[in-house]
């Protein structure tokens, strides 16, 4: 992890804000800008935690912030430990406690067994930029709140990172669900994040979630997310991996292209390939479309790259997709309030009175896919392939990146959206 000093700033010093407010040190914004109150409260957790108060954030420091970022530590049980008083300790709820540790007799806890306390707070911020190193450790919270879910890896980026996957649910119906396919749209990232802690949570203590019982809906269907499929795409937009030779050869690709700001204008993955162009749906024809526009070489977006499925984050998604069978899938995108439901004239059974349901419940318009991308994309291929349905989800409005701020506006939208792909799936 980066060590993080006095003047230091970008998306890692986010990253530390948010750990020292969560452990209740700091109470300033989140700003990422690591000033004078950033300094002091680094100090503060240094001392309260056995370690040299220099304010210099490097590994040691980063370990005890840890627990602060994956929402959790565990503990060896003490002579008088209760659930109760362990939840009172750590700020957390016996539900909680007992939900992380199902094989854990409450009323016969042994002394010297370990034990995973889930902290109190909600486990995906919704306030910051996203990394990589974020992801991992969210998705190791929730397996740990969560012990009942599954988490996996259907593949590797072009970087070597896990595209990981969440299974949530038993029902023999199966969906799919996934974000950040373009880097510069990673808001998407913690909307399914987010959607499925809140799902979680309401199936593990008997609640509901957009109105319906997690319950009912958690043996409806078993629900697969991709919460991150383009990784190194992400962390080139949001600045965690400058300088590396990956970023110094994404930069020279992107000169090629002036007037896409850059990073900030990057959707592609670290080879200039954009990954919702990558699929067998008619790729010659977006191939031709693309080249006429000029994107005819490794660029921040729109090169298709040298064939179909070169990359190996669009191969893992199209290999993980054939070995499911997906009634129903959601691909979220930026920007727009528009939901894409069609593929040329392929219109599977029941795709358009879906679509009309996700309309009025979220607010988005439906509309077909403007001629110039409809080609080539993941929901293209699936809708061809299997003609069943599949929805390109366009959140937001405004400039990639959509800045943090809209992100309560995009959620609120968004969740009967995620819900109803679960309850019309079947």
């Amino acid at each position: 992890m980066q060590t993080l000093k006095y003047n230091s700033r970008g998306t890692n010093v986010e990253l530390l804000q948010l750990a020292l407010t969560r452990a209740g040190l700091f109470n300033d914004d989140i700003d990422g800008i690591f000033g004078k109150k950033t300094l002091e409260s680094v100090k503060d957790f240094q001392t309260a935690n056995g370690l040299k108060a220099d304010g210099i954030v490097g590994d040691k420091t980063w370990a005890k912030l840890m627990p602060y970022i994956n929402g959790y530590t565990t503990i060896k049980i003490g002579k008088g430990d209760t659930f109760w008083s362990l939840a009172n300790k750590y700020g957390t709820s016996v539900k909680a406690i007992s939900t992380a540790n199902p094989d854990t007799e409450p009323l016969n806890l042994k002394i010297g067994e370990e034990l995973t306390i889930p902290f109190g707070f909600s486990l995906v911020p919704t306030s910051i930029n996203y990394s990589y190193f974020l992801l991992q450790n969210i998705l190791e919270g929730l397996a740990k709140r969560y012990p009942f879910i599954t988490l996996f890896s259907i593949g590797k980026s072009v970087m070597g990172k896990n595209i990981y996957a969440l299974k949530i649910g038993r029902g023999s119906t199966e969906i799919f669900y996934n974000a950040s396919f373009h880097a510069n749209e990673w808001i998407t990232t913690p909307v399914l994040l987010n959607f499925a802690e809140q799902y979680l949570n309401a199936y593990a203590t008997g609640g509901k979630i957009n109105g319906l019982s997690a319950f009912a809906l958690y043996n409806m269907a078993t629900l697969y997310i991709v919460p991150m499929v383009n990784p190194d795409g992400v962390d080139l937009v949001n600045g965690v991996m400058e300088n590396s030779q990956y970023y110094i050869r994404a930069k020279r690709y992107a000169s090629k292209y002036p007037s896409i700001p850059f990073p900030s204008g990057w959707k592609a993955n670290i080879n200039g390939t954009d990954l919702n162009l990558q699929f067998p749906a008619e790729w010659e024809q977006a191939k031709r479309i693309k080249y006429q526009q000029g994107f005819t070489s490794p660029a921040p977006r729109d090169f298709v790259g040298f064939s179909p499925l070169s990359e190996s984050e669009s191969q893992a998604i199209y290999n993980f997709t054939l070995n499911h069978s997906f009634a129903l899938i959601l691909a979220y995108h930026t920007q727009g309030e528009i939901i894409y439901w069609k593929f040329l004239d392929y219109q599977p059974p029941r795709s358009y009175e879906i679509a009309l349901i996700m309309q009025k419940s979220s607010g988005y318009s439906l509309e077909e896919t403007p001629y110039n991308s409809a080609f080539a994309g993941y929901k293209d291929w699936f809708i061809q392939q299997y003609n069943l349905p599949g929805y390109t989800i366009e959140c937001g409005l405004g400039e990639n990146p959509l800045p943090v701020s809209q992100f309560d506006k995009i959620y609120k939208d968004n969740l009967p959206i995620l819900t109803t792909g679960i309850t019309q799936a079947i």
